[in-house]
């Protein structure tokens, strides 16, 4: 029997685009990983580099926002030519349309696909509340703060049911306490809706929190360093992060990013 198509394959992926200033940059050079279809499991991969490295680049290759200058991304063995609704993807920046509601952001994608209105607002409530922004669903952007904004394109991406989620650092703006909670609603929501997530981060512990597996990327143009498959951690809390198995990765995690060529 053959072995099973991986759900994402990178390969001998190079990306060059050209710079505001009109010069070309060289952001990825001969980037190759997999990352395994694990049915039922919700997975975090995380891509842990140096800001400016090129991670994001990674991502929106993926995304097929970006096209490869050289090399292939496959997803579930097909290749990836341009967008679509296999992928969603949740930026730092947030994104929602400032003249809807909550509600109508989060419905967005469905209308665009013919959904009729009573299934779009079921599927919307389901979501919405997920996140936990039930109270909010009639509120309009201006009237939420920055967590709540990113839970609301956290909804607006899953509702679509998207094989894979990219995530490009979109707690980075948040404050701590704000960051915290949103870490532990990822674990949760890939948890229960069987997401594999790719997130790209700078912050070494919030790659521990989160992953279950860390890509650590060399700077631009990246590649990939090292795989680090982050331990099994029975509880995800607070306590977790002062615990010595979770300072012993951040510690691992670092000295591979900071090693010596």
């Amino acid at each position: 029997m053959s072995a099973a198509l991986p759900k994402l394959a990178v390969r001998d992926l190079h990306v060059t685009y050209r710079g505001r200033d009109g010069k070309d940059v060289e952001a990825v050079r001969g980037v190759d990983f997999e990352i395994a279809d694990k049915p039922g499991i919700g997975e975090i991969v995380v891509f842990l580099g140096p800001s400016g490295c090129g991670k994001s680049t990674i991502l929106k290759a993926v995304a097929g926002l970006l096209p490869a200058s050289r090399g292939e991304v496959l997803l579930d063995g097909k290749k990836v030519d341009g967008v679509g609704r296999d992928r969603g993807m949740v930026f730092q920046a947030y994104t929602s349309f400032g003249w809807l509601t909550v509600r109508q952001n989060v419905e967005y994608g469905l209308r665009l696909q013919g959904i009729p209105p009573e299934r779009r607002r079921e599927e919307a409530e389901k979501y919405i509340a997920a996140v936990g922004l039930a109270d909010f669903a009639d509120k309009h952007p201006k009237e939420l703060s920055g967590g709540m904004k990113q839970r609301v394109a956290i909804a607006r991406t899953l509702i679509n049911k998207p094989k894979l989620v990219l995530m490009d650092e979109p707690f980075g703006a948040l404050d701590p306490q704000t960051r915290w909670g949103m870490q532990g609603l990822l674990l949760d929501i890939s948890a229960k809706e069987d997401n594999t997530i790719l997130f790209v981060t700078h912050d070494v512990s919030e790659a521990v929190y989160l992953a279950d597996t860390v890509f650590v990327m060399a700077p631009r143009p990246t590649h990939v360093l090292h795989r680090v498959d982050v331990p099994t951690f029975e509880r995800r809390d607070l306590a977790l992060k002062s615990s010595p198995a979770f300072r012993d990765c951040e510690k691992q995690l670092l000295d591979l990013l900071y090693a010596k060529a």
